[in-house]
């Protein structure tokens, strides 16, 4: 399986369209949204400003790229090709295959979150305790695993042309339904209602909630338990069920 790891990162960190949308497009995106606003004011039920607020979202943003968009383009252009298939003729078992893809996800993921705490730090002086800042890049790399997960089974569900535009929708729906391109305190009020109990929503509500030295509400960690064990249990029969059709 390690080999195959290193393969993965290999692969991935030659694909420069990929290292651009998942590594420097969020820190692009958070200086186009936050690199003029007011450093003073605050948004509406945080307490945070708009520069450490987008902070946290463009970070989940591009954690979220890196795991979801790589991983079921990959997946599903390698069942095309045969790889897949390939690779269960070795000893190597299901789960090391799709442990490999997570791992790999997860390490390109880790860039894109500190760029955009530095960014945030250097060009908008965005402030924090070292635990927080520690806090903050575990979260959201830990967190980001509920994504690689709905990655994998989006490589299961749809093959060749067929996967992007799903993954498209689904990544642009998520991610702009929960708040991370604008304060979901903007929405409507039935919208907002919606957005809350969306995994992108509660995801960055954990990085906002060690910004403001709190908790992280219990209502946003059972979200994310209760999509993780959706995404990852889709994502198994998914698996076993190309299996079988093999």
């Amino acid at each position: 399986m390690n080999s195959l790891i290193k393969l993965e990162l290999t692969r991935a960190l030659r694909n420069r369209r990929f290292l651009f949308f998942s590594v420097l497009y969020p820190s692009a995106l958070f200086l186009l949204i936050a690199g003029r606003a007011d450093a003073t004011g605050t948004v509406d039920g945080t307490g945070l400003t708009l520069p450490a607020y987008m902070m946290v979202s463009m970070a989940s943003f591009g954690a979220l790229t890196a795991v979801l968009m790589g991983n079921s383009e990959r997946i599903a252009r390698e069942r095309e090709s045969g790889w897949v298939r390939q690779l269960r003729l070795t000893s190597l078992p299901g789960r090391g295959y799709v442990l490999a893809k997570t791992a790999s996800a997860a390490v390109v993921s880790l860039p894109s979150i500190v760029l955009v705490f530095v960014v945030a730090a250097a060009v908008r002086d965005v402030r924090l305790d070292a635990w927080q800042w520690l806090a903050l890049t575990g979260a959201i790399w830990a967190g980001s695993l509920v994504f690689a997960a709905l990655g994998v089974a989006l490589g299961y569900l749809a093959a060749g042309d067929a996967v992007r535009p799903i993954t498209m929708i689904i990544y642009f729906g998520l991610s702009i339904l929960g708040g991370l391109w604008m304060p979901s305190t903007t929405f409507p009020q039935w919208l907002q209602d919606i957005a809350r109990w969306l995994p992108t929503h509660a995801y960055a509500a954990l990085g906002r909630a060690i910004e403001q030295n709190q908790a992280p509400h219990a209502q946003d960690i059972a979200v994310l338990a209760v999509f993780f064990v959706l995404f990852t249990g889709g994502a198994a029969w998914l698996y076993r069920k190309d299996t079988l059709t093999a």
